[in-house]
């Protein structure tokens, strides 16, 4: 009796957490969604509100992160300008190919992802299979190349040579024996993207290794950005010194097209923030030809579960 007894409540006790859990994820979803809506309510205000010491009071376009303080908890809203993205449909081959490499992607299996990548953007004449759609239909299920445009970056993954540790990111050991992030391709591009300038304050390492950018400028950009956002051409200049022509393809500045991904955290009944985190994420369209009663954006893409490494929270 006593065994069925602890059998049963431990059960209970299960279920008990895993109906919290879902609760607190339920209950994250509708907070990060809110804060969405609040973040596109501030950018319609626009930076012309300043709070006493000059600084705007509801949105910063140079600011890439804010955090937001709900009653029912916190989020963490990340503004990615899709301009900071290398646009997958319209990058040259030798740049697709460099930003592998910059992933820590193996030379030869980066040239078939390059080589896979133009094969399903380019047009063939009807009836006719490339090699690579030999390979597709190979599989099981099978399927061809789209031959055209990507719509969305996860048709990446139907690609040859690719593997969900390129695209999601993985974690790998440097030289001093410590766990660090390798980068994920999908930080990296967009359908949305940029060939020409990329946004300084939200581009990736990767990218900014795949357009030339020396190492000793990369770090120099990271430490920038850890100490708050870059605002000024002087800022620009000191970049420039050191990491030469390459540099010039860095830019500070808004854009009309951006995603803002919202990771959440509860209140609980304590007070204190719940470990579970929630992340959604909406790519935003911003338009200046609108009427009042027609909202100034357009949301071009919502998920409504996104992985985010480090939670979002920095």
């Amino acid at each position: 009796m006593s065994v069925i007894a602890f059998s049963v409540a431990n059960t209970v006790r299960g279920e008990i957490e895993r109906a919290s859990t879902a609760l607190d994820s339920t209950r994250a979803y509708f907070l990060a969604t809110g804060a969405i809506e609040r973040a596109l309510l501030w950018i319609q205000w626009g930076p012309g509100v300043k709070n006493p010491d000059g600084t705007p009071r509801f949105w910063d376009p140079s600011v890439p992160v804010r955090r937001m303080y709900f009653p029912s908890g916190e989020v963490v809203v990340e503004a990615i300008p899709e301009g900071s993205r290398l646009n997958i449909n319209q990058a040259a081959p030798e740049e697709i190919l460099r930003l592998l490499l910059a992933l820590g992607v193996a030379a030869d299996r980066a040239q078939e992802i390059t080589a896979a990548i133009i094969d399903w953007r380019s047009p063939v004449p009807p009836g006719v299979l490339s090699g690579f759609d030999q390979f597709y239909l190979s599989l099981t299920p099978s399927f061809r190349a789209r031959h055209a445009s990507f719509q969305e970056t996860e048709e990446l993954l139907f690609v040859k040579g690719m593997t969900p540790e390129i695209y999601h990111g993985s974690y790998g050991w440097d030289t001093e024996g410590r766990l660090v992030s390798r980068g994920a391709l999908k930080n990296c591009v967009s359908v949305f993207g940029s060939t020409s300038a990329f946004e300084i304050n939200t581009v990736e390492p990767a990218l900014m290794a795949a357009i030339g950018l020396n190492p000793e400028a990369i770090r120099l950009v990271t430490e920038m950005r850890r100490q708050g956002p870059i605002r000024t051409p002087e800022q620009l200049a000191m970049i420039a010194q050191v990491g030469g022509p390459p540099a010039q393809r860095l830019r500070i500045g808004w854009a009309q097209t951006f995603t803002l991904r919202a990771t959440a955290r509860v209140r609980q009944a304590d007070g204190r923030l719940s470990d579970l985190r929630r992340t959604v994420a909406a790519t935003i369209r911003m338009t200046t030809d609108y009427k009042e009663d027609i909202l100034p954006y357009r949301v071009l893409r919502w998920h409504d579960s996104v992985w985010v490494d480090d939670g979002g929270l920095r």
